[in-house]
């Protein structure tokens, strides 16, 4: 969210207040029982909330995807915020299409708006293998190279623009730097990720 919220600063765009819930190794299911997720979404009066869990390839986690999208997706609309699902990668260089297949399930089924972070991730892999979008020693979480991927996605796919081409931020008071050709691979990836035609499958 810093990176998204440091997107929409540099755009010149409306300021973004905002909370994040991330536990780790949370699902939603884990988000609507045991966090504090919901209250944070009900104690507040929000514009948007964006959800995700992770890969959710494995059909158990890919129902549970959908049903707990769903619910929170209905209660933010019930308090007058638009949901959004931001679709993850998988670990490592896995199961792109899966991870792709279940987050588009699940964005439909909830009638939210998906955005495609894990797809970008694999357009700028393809234009660029060599990419550190995961930090070194670990393949679940995103590098910082990674998290502005997402943000790129997540701040274009809100705000209804064309993702920007920005290769400095100040993020939280540090300064977060790419050369510009990298700044342009990933502009290209979110772009193309972003304008992507998903077939929606059933959830179940």
């Amino acid at each position: 969210p810093a990176f998204v919220a440091a997107l929409a600063k540099r755009a010149k765009s409306r300021p973004i207040e905002y909370r994040m819930v991330a536990p780790s190794a949370t699902t939603l299911e884990g988000h609507w029982t045991k966090t504090i997720a919901v209250p944070a979404l009900t104690g507040h009066q929000w514009d948007a909330v964006v959800l995700q869990q992770g890969p959710s390839v494995l059909p158990g986690s890919r129902a549970k995807l959908c049903s707990y999208t769903k619910l929170f997706a209905d209660a933010a609309r019930a308090r007058g915020a638009r949901p959004y699902l931001m679709m993850v990668w998988p670990r490592g260089r896995g199961d792109f299409e899966g991870v792709a297949d279940s987050y588009t399930a699940a964005a439909d089924a909830a009638d939210v708006k998906l955005l495609p972070a894990g797809s970008a991730w694999e357009a700028a892999w393809r234009r660029n293998p060599d990419l550190a979008l995961y930090p070194q020693n670990d393949d679940i979480h995103p590098s910082d190279l990674g998290t502005f991927l997402a943000a790129l996605v997540v701040d274009a796919g809100m705000r209804g623009v064309r993702p920007a081409l920005v290769n400095s931020l100040v993020v939280d008071g540090s300064l977060f730097w790419v050369p510009r050709a990298t700044a342009r691979v990933l502009r290209d990836a979110a772009t193309e990720a972003l304008t992507r035609s998903f077939r929606p499958s059933a959830c179940a």
